[in-house]
């Protein structure tokens, strides 16, 4: 399920990025990677910031999915649940082969 050689780029791509963010008064750490999913902590100035989701979206995503084989998407390890509870929902929808 989980690969450790794709954890630990996706680790040393965020470290990459980390200076970036805590130049703002910010963080982001890694939580897990599942189904393609990196999710990411954010602490600091970035927590409850308008422009979390453009940093996300636009800047960490970007960055690890071009750095990274595997990787789909980047989101907050708080959506976890709701992420699973969607993939399920699409899977059920998905015609059976």
């Amino acid at each position: 399920m989980e690969n450790d050689a794709t954890i630990e780029l996706i680790k040393s791509t965020l470290d990459k990025i980390r200076p970036f963010m805590q130049r703002e008064g910010g963080d982001v750490t890694f939580d897990s990677f599942e189904d393609g999913i990196v999710y990411v902590n954010i602490s600091g100035a970035c927590e409850g910031c308008s422009l979390l989701n453009d940093d996300l979206e636009q800047g960490v995503e970007v960055i690890l999915m071009e750095e990274v084989p595997g990787v789909v998407a980047v989101r907050l390890a708080s959506q976890k649940e709701e992420v699973k509870k969607a993939l399920e929902e699409v899977r059920k929808m998905e015609p059976v082969k």
